[in-house]
């Protein structure tokens, strides 16, 4: 990224100094996303902050708050790695939500997968690219033929509610990508890179699977999420190496995504394991 004092660079404190990368239009987005009945409840946008997830699990409040920032400087994902990209180059946004007593808490370990199938669906519409799902979290786009992840999603407990908080490369070029297997929707040729559309799909799709599996008590094959989930993830059908706590290792075939969003190992000795937290490398292609 161009250093900050570089000419024409830009400007931290003009919101439009980078008209390749226009800001978030905070209005607009209230006006098409805020309805009596729905989900959404309030939509704020601030220009830094370190973590919308820290915030938003810090300030409490109702279920429905969503809380975009324009660059994030302590982003995280799962296992407290770090998340970062220049400003106004992706979405980085949290929600809260609060599934209430009619979805019993073993079920609500969901809502990230929820959070994948609901943003996969939404870029499909919306940005005419193919986003698969790497169990648990990772949002995988093709680029040059290549898997790379483009997004992710961490869900964190807050007293009776649950602050998911999604990452998305959106208009990241290849010099900008952090690690080589980073990718963006750019790089996978989406049709739309304006945010503020994408946006609104994203969160009008995950209230609406939202409200299905709420609706459903949380059961994820009564509201489809199940299925849904397992015909998007690119990790079923292949080998991986299951990198587990305790700094144990699992080697087997992903062969299911169980009721309780388990992945499902097949190993050589015959034993299916589902594997419930971890790291999953892919080690060979799904089908090869």
């Amino acid at each position: 990224m161009t250093p900050p004092d570089a000419p024409g660079s830009p400007d931290p404190a003009n919101r439009w100094s980078n008209l390749d990368r226009p800001p978030l239009n905070a209005t607009a987005l209230r006006r098409g996303l805020l309805r009596p009945g729905g989900l959404w409840t309030s939509v704020d946008v601030v220009q830094r902050t370190g973590s919308t997830n820290s915030d938003l699990v810090a300030s409490g409040g109702a279920e429905g708050a969503v809380l975009v920032a324009e660059e994030q400087s302590a982003g995280r994902g799962r296992l407290d790695r770090t998340w970062s990209a220049p400003p106004r180059s992706g979405l980085f946004f949290s929600v809260r939500l609060t599934p209430g007593p009619g979805v019993p808490a073993g079920r609500w370990g969901w809502l990230p997968l929820l959070a994948g199938v609901a943003t996969a669906t939404a870029l499909s519409r919306a940005a005419g690219v193919d986003t698969a799902l790497k169990w648990p979290n990772d949002l995988l786009v093709t680029v040059d033929g290549q898997e790379r992840k483009a997004g992710g999603i961490l869900a964190e407990r807050a007293g009776d509610s649950v602050v998911v908080g999604i990452g998305l490369n959106v208009s990241l070029r290849a010099d900008e990508l952090p690690v080589p297997g980073a990718g963006s929707l750019a790089l996978a040729g989406a049709g739309v890179l304006d945010r503020d559309p994408l946006l609104r799909a994203v969160l009008r799709s995950l209230e609406e699977w939202y409200g299905e599996w709420r609706a459903a008590g949380g059961d994820p094959a009564a509201c489809r999420l199940q299925e849904a989930y397992a015909a998007g993830c690119a990790t079923l059908g292949r080998t991986v190496r299951a990198e587990l706590p305790g700094d144990r290792e699992l080697v087997g075939e992903a062969v299911a995504v169980d009721g309780d969003g388990r992945l499902v190992l097949a190993t050589a000795d015959g034993v299916q394991e589902p594997v419930g937290a971890g790291d999953i490398v892919h080690l060979r292609p799904a089908g090869s």
